[in-house]
């Protein structure tokens, strides 16, 4: 499966959501914030980046754009539970990333994680 890296400031949020990840077949590294995912992608390869928009350090957009710089192939994922951060993500976000707003089904982001591995 996918090698993962998810950046959520929120610990219950994060563990809740690797641990359910990790269930669906990934690997997954989780940092609490864009810091620690920024220094996260440029120590290791990922497939996929999830990362909440609204976090300490850098915001998921920025954290975004760094990473596509180090690694170019990797596909975007954000959540947040603010639906203005969510339109504006959509107008300011790397093309192709996805955003799915809190609160979420599981099941939808797994499912969202296998269509764009997919892609």
């Amino acid at each position: 499966m996918a090698r993962i890296l998810l950046a959520e400031d929120d610990e219950a949020m994060r563990r809740f959501l690797a641990g359910a990840l990790v269930r669906a077949g990934h690997t997954v590294d989780s940092v609490g914030d864009g810091l620690s995912a920024e220094s996260a992608v440029n120590d290791k390869e990922y497939d996929l980046l999830i990362a909440d928009i609204v976090m300490p350090g850098i915001d998921g957009i920025e954290l975004a754009r760094r990473a596509g710089t180090a690694q170019p192939a990797i596909r975007v994922m954000f959540i947040t539970g603010f639906a203005a951060v969510a339109l504006k993500a959509r107008e300011t976000a790397p093309r192709d990333a996805r955003v799915l707003s809190k609160p979420f089904h599981l099941r939808e982001i797994v499912a969202e994680i296998d269509r764009m591995l997919a892609a």
